[in-house]
């Protein structure tokens, strides 16, 4: 890894190749900022940046594809920043400073950023490259979806993450019959506990999807005109599909790193201020890796902007450091809220209630009095302060009695134990 971080200076040409979420943060945050290099950003899509995030109510019908631009084209004419869309960069001449797109298109640089994303992760199932099958990751993705849902009645959603809920929930709303395929034994399983993967099942089949969990994807199987038509599970189980939707995960974006032959391992290796193996390149977000760590949810990506900012522009940044990451989930109608470990250890003290007629359910994990996890479905107005009492490392032992009653009351009891006077009563220190 790079033990030289060189200074950045507002004459010097950066390169950000990637126009996602990402990128376009980066962006934002050096535009805040009174110092900044000369800025160029490439994006391999036709669109400027949009938010991702808002792919899922997109599909769903309940959201214009107008609400999802961060920015229009011309703000970034306006802020001085040349955008090239529509180019994949596909070469990096480090001893010259300078890459190459598909188009032809040359540019130099003192710094580059790749902030290049990620792909989706595909299972190794035979099939897998018929003609309806899809995957779920940009705008592309959705659009033909969407076309998907008016031209077929059944769908086949692979994988029981957040990704693969909020599709099969879009395609439902779309007017399609959705069966959901989870390998594993409950829905969300590195997010949620197994009550509150139960209560998130027996709600969603009460929308209508065909839930299978633990189930093994044998094959897909083609009509006789080589389309798409039914997902064949290892138990025997056949289901009708006029498209099937595979959202299992993502891969890290790394190829252009190997080229440009940085290192590598699953994602492109960065220190604590995303500077890869050379001192003039640095990479971000999904793409990634630090420490051995990959990156797919907003929270730490935008540590990472912030962190990248300070320093592309000469300041003196603290470097890049993982935190627990809150999970929200974006179907509407659900509350859910979850950080920390899915399962309790022998060290850790479990609080929980549940209320079967409102439909909510609250579990901590509590170790040596301080929060280290917590799932909330239904109610989930608590879930922010319960990170933050995490992140802050808290005592909250004095609170103990109160922490299931929510935040309001918790805090309450924190306050006063704060209040307390420390001092022996007069008797006593006498």
């Amino acid at each position: 890894m790079p033990q030289r971080h060189p200074e950045t200076t507002a004459t010097d040409r950066l390169v950000i190749v990637g126009n996602g979420m990402a990128g376009h943060r980066l962006v934002e945050a050096l535009l805040a900022r009174p110092e900044r290099p000369a800025i160029t950003v490439i994006g391999a899509e036709t669109a400027p940046a949009y938010n991702r995030i808002l792919l899922s109510p997109l599909l769903a019908g309940e959201m214009e594809r107008s609400a999802l631009t961060l920015r229009s084209a011309e703000w970034y004419a306006e802020q001085g920043i040349e955008l090239v869309l529509g180019e994949r960069v596909e070469s990096i001449d480090r001893t010259a400073r300078r890459l190459t797109t598909d188009a032809g298109r040359e540019l130099g640089y003192d710094r580059l950023v790749l902030a290049t994303g990620s792909t989706p992760a595909r299972p190794p199932v035979p099939g897998l490259e018929l003609p309806g099958v899809h995957v779920f990751r940009d705008l592309h993705d959705a659009d033909a979806l969407a076309r998907a849902a008016q031209a077929g009645r059944n769908a086949v959603v692979i994988g029981g993450g957040l990704l693969g809920l909020e599709a099969a929930e879009g395609l439902r709303k779309r007017g399609m019959q959705v069966s959901l395929l989870q390998r594993e034994d409950r829905l969300m399983n590195r997010q949620l506990d197994l009550t509150a993967a139960r209560l998130l099942e027996s709600e969603l089949r009460g929308r209508g999807l065909d839930i299978h969990t633990e189930a093994q994807l044998e094959r897909l199987e083609a009509d006789t005109e080589g389309q798409v038509c039914a997902a064949l599970l290892a138990d025997g189980t056949r289901l009708a599909a006029d498209c099937v939707v595979v959202a299992i995960g993502i891969v890290p974006n790394a190829e252009l790193g190997r080229v440009a032959e940085l290192e590598v391992n699953r994602g492109i290796v960065v220190d604590e201020w995303l500077t890869t193996s050379d001192p003039t390149i640095h990479a971000l977000g999904e793409c990634c890796e630090h420490r051995g760590n990959l990156y797919g949810l907003v929270e730490p990506i935008w540590r990472q902007v912030e962190v990248l900012a300070e320093r592309l522009c000469g300041q003196q940044a603290q470097g890049y450091q993982e935190l627990p990451t809150a999970t929200k989930l974006k179907v509407s109608g659900i509350s859910l809220y979850a950080f920390g470990p899915t399962e309790a250890e022998p060290e850790h003290e479990v609080l929980s209630y549940r209320d079967p007629q409102q439909g909510d359910y609250r579990r901590l994990l509590l170790r040596d009095g301080r929060l280290e996890g917590a799932v909330l479905y239904g109610d989930t107005a608590s879930g922010p302060w319960y990170f933050e009492q995490t992140l802050a490392g808290r005592d909250l032992t004095a609170c103990r009695a109160a922490l299931l009653l929510g935040a309001a009351d918790a805090q309450a009891l924190l306050d006063d134990s704060l209040n307390e006077s420390p001092q022996r009563p007069a008797k006593e220190a006498a």
